[in-house]
């Protein structure tokens, strides 16, 4: 049988664990909402506004094709490093994404 203390040593790693599997459950959840709300919101605003849905696609399709130059020199064994990304020379604060 176990004593008290040996079955405190025992359940508590299981409970941590439990509580750190609900904490991760409870922070994917919510970061789902909330792209979400920003997938609505980007749709409204582009179905609002045509110039700025042609102005996104228009970076988009500069982005991709700056992607595939780089993977083109990767492939040549260009080992240089790619430009800065087209989305984050607008906005800084996203990293490149």
């Amino acid at each position: 049988m176990f004593t008290e203390h040996s079955l405190e040593l025992f359940l508590v790693p299981f409970l941590s664990e439990i509580i750190l599997r609900h904490n991760q459950q409870m922070f994917l959840r919510r970061n789902a909402q909330l792209l979400q709300q920003e997938l609505e919101l980007e749709a409204e605003l582009i179905e609002e506004n045509p110039e700025l849905a042609q102005a996104i696609h228009d970076l988009n399709v500069q982005e991709i094709q700056a992607q595939l130059q780089g993977l083109k020199g990767v492939m040549r064994g260009d080992s240089t490093p790619k430009s800065q990304s087209i989305w984050s020379k607008l906005f800084p604060g996203l990293n490149g994404r």
